[in-house]
């Protein structure tokens, strides 16, 4: 059983500026990914799998002058954004089958989206402090406004910035 629990986060201003870099990033490789998958349909080539994307949308992106701010922000962050699209096409074409209910072909990602999210898997090694902050990979401790105490250790965190500027 899975199950979400929402606390409310207070970054610093330079908290915030490294959640934005994490947020624009993210969406940057999620748009790049799906180029690529839209690019491959367009020319009748099967779909790039994850882990060829990730070697040329993340790996070989660093090393390149035009990308070489991905290295500022958790590679975890950046896989789990074409984990995302991956997802999302899976459920594309389960709804296409029947499996799922119809659900529309994933679209690119806006910067003036309003709700901007980020996923830390285990493998970032995000962990809660003994002050009660969350220490995020290439972020720093961020302040949480604990409103119960969590029964276990969560697998995940994901950040969210909503349309208002709340974390």
């Amino acid at each position: 059983m899975q199950l979400r629990y929402s606390f409310r986060l207070d970054p610093t201003a330079g908290r915030r500026e490294a959640l934005a870099r994490a947020f624009g990033c993210a969406r940057v490789v999620f748009n790049d990914a799906l180029r690529a998958r839209e690019t491959a349909r367009a020319k009748g080539l099967p779909f790039p799998k994850v882990g060829d994307l990730s070697k040329l949308l993340i790996t070989e992106a660093k090393k390149t002058i035009e990308r070489a701010w991905f290295g500022e922000v958790s590679a975890v962050v950046l896989q789990q954004s074409l984990r995302d699209l991956d997802a999302a096409y899976r459920n594309f074409f389960d709804g296409l089958k029947g499996k799922r209910p119809r659900m529309g072909a994933p679209r690119f990602k806006s910067k003036r989206d309003n709700r901007q999210a980020v996923r830390f898997t285990a493998n970032a090694r995000w962990r809660i402090t003994p002050g009660g902050d969350l220490s995020l990979p290439k972020i720093g401790d961020v302040r949480v406004k604990w409103s119960r105490a969590l029964p276990s250790v969560p697998s995940t965190v994901t950040v969210i910035k909503d349309a208002a500027g709340r974390y």
